[in-house]
């Protein structure tokens, strides 16, 4: 009977086998209590749902802060800031090894238990299986998420409070507007974490029992990380499917930057479609009667590597048909613009701080004037080099206010910005704030260069 299952259609699967097949929803059942049986996954589940509250809870009681991550810096002022903190930690790190050690193994463990057979006799449908298994493994990934989400929401919350959240530009998110922004951006890195399970399913599938398979999702969102900081034009960095671990801060600002977002989202949904068909197609023509299938690693560069590399590199030549990017994406314009516009909304917050009369950012009219520490370098591009002098006016006051300002821009858009004088004004002091002392927030903060344009090109 089992011969008869050689590379033949699903059709000839069943007729061999002589019976009806296993209904997809009892076999998906049956798949996910195997997977959630694991001791591995329970432990996952487990530390996924607790885990994050501790670790948000613990550092939000911290006099020092992890100011180097977005929104870190304000994780005593707003419990919605902790949830954030964890999230660019999770897709760095946690979501890529969640994908590897559920979509990673869910076809290479069969191949090492040699169960292929015993479940074929059970399901009687290759496709039905595929689907199966996909279909659980992403519901216990989804379960996953979801904890790291809710646990690291309930812990920010319970520990600093339902506060307002500085945006990346500044400007104050009142809690209700906080709280849908950080739904979505966990919602938005689903995307990509899709496009990591189907690389799993793909070098489960390819890679048999070798445990390279597992190691799949970690090393191409690795080398995708370390893509990410290296200095890429930016259609070849929105191009990739690990922008969209990062371009979720854009729904930070005002407005919203959700270009880069859609793009990211869309590369990283095609990636998952087209590494789940290939996973598919070399499934089900399988030879499921040898019980020494290791993979192959010639199969797995021509069917695998091929074909991904070329959607990288038609989702380049769209990006670059589409947008009007250029080089790096960050110039001197911009970064102006985006230092200005946070300088602005923030002096407004100093100014409610310290009980000054009441200034909004249209009367300040602050212009930045930046560039790369010598007129005879270009003004673009990243670096810690940048030199900006930020100007504005007050209500009634002839003199024009200076501020001068050292940032540190990062080749994902983001940059970090020191005060540097006058001292008065953002230098380093404490602010008494209904919730404790502050420290000044025109001092040090973060801000955000969009590095597409929000014009396409004609």
């Amino acid at each position: 009977m089992t011969a008869t299952l050689t590379q033949r259609p699903e059709q000839e699967h069943e007729r061999a086998t002589g019976g009806r097949r296993a209904p997809i929803a009892r076999a998906c059942r049956f798949e996910f209590v195997k997977l959630v049986s694991q001791w591995r996954i329970r432990l996952l589940v487990l530390a996924c749902w607790i885990a994050p509250a501790l670790f948000v809870a613990g550092v939000s009681q911290q006099s020092t802060l992890p100011v180097d991550t977005l929104f870190g810096r304000w994780m005593l002022a707003s419990g919605w800031a902790g949830p954030l903190v964890l999230l660019g930690f999770a897709g760095t790190w946690a979501l890529p090894l969640l994908t590897s050690v559920v979509a990673g193994d869910v076809f290479a463990s069969e191949d090492r238990l040699g169960t292929w057979r015993h479940l074929l006799v059970a399901v009687r449908s290759p496709r039905r299986i595929f689907m199966a298994k996909v279909a659980a493994s992403l519901t216990v990934l989804l379960l996953l998420v979801a904890g790291l989400a809710v646990s690291g929401t309930v812990g920010g919350l319970l520990v600093v409070g339902d506060q307002p959240l500085v945006g990346l530009d500044g400007h104050l998110l009142a809690p209700s507007d906080a709280a849908v922004s950080v739904l979505l951006s966990w919602v938005c890195v689903l995307a990509p974490t899709l496009a990591l399970a189907a690389l799993g399913f793909l070098g489960s599938v390819t890679l048999g029992r070798s445990p390279m398979g597992l190691l799949v999702p970690v090393l191409v969102s690795l080398a995708m990380a370390v893509a990410q900081m290296l200095p890429l034009p930016v259609a070849v960095r929105v191009a990739l499917p690990s922008y969209a671990f990062i371009s979720w801060n854009g729904l930070f600002t005002s407005p919203r930057q959700l270009g880069p977002l859609l793009i990211g989202i869309v590369v990283s949904l095609v990636w998952a479609a087209v590494a789940t068909a290939l996973a598919y197609v070399l499934f089900v023509r399988r030879d499921f009667t040898s019980l020494a299938h290791d993979g192959s690693g010639r199969r797995a560069i021509t069917v695998g590597v091929l074909p991904l590399v070329g959607v990288a590199a038609a989702s380049f030549a769209v990006v670059a048909a589409t947008t009007s990017a250029t080089g790096s994406g960050i110039e001197q314009d911009k970064v102006q613009r985006s230092l200005a516009t946070a300088f602005a909304h923030l002096y407004r917050m100093q100014t409610d701080q310290l009980n000054r009369p009441a200034v909004t950012e249209a009367q300040l009219k602050a212009t930045a004037s930046c560039n790369k520490g010598s007129t005879k370098v270009a003004a673009e591009g990243p670096g810690n080099d940048w030199r900006c002098v930020v100007t504005w006016h007050l209500p009634g006051v002839e003199a024009t206010g200076q501020a001068i300002y050292q940032l540190d821009v990062t080749p994902d858009g983001r940059f970090m910005a020191d005060g540097d004088g006058p001292k008065e004004v953002n230098g380093y002091f404490l602010v008494r704030t209904p919730d404790g002392d502050a420290p000044n927030p025109l001092w040090q903060f973060d801000g955000n260069v969009e590095l597409l344009d929000s014009t396409p090109k004609g």
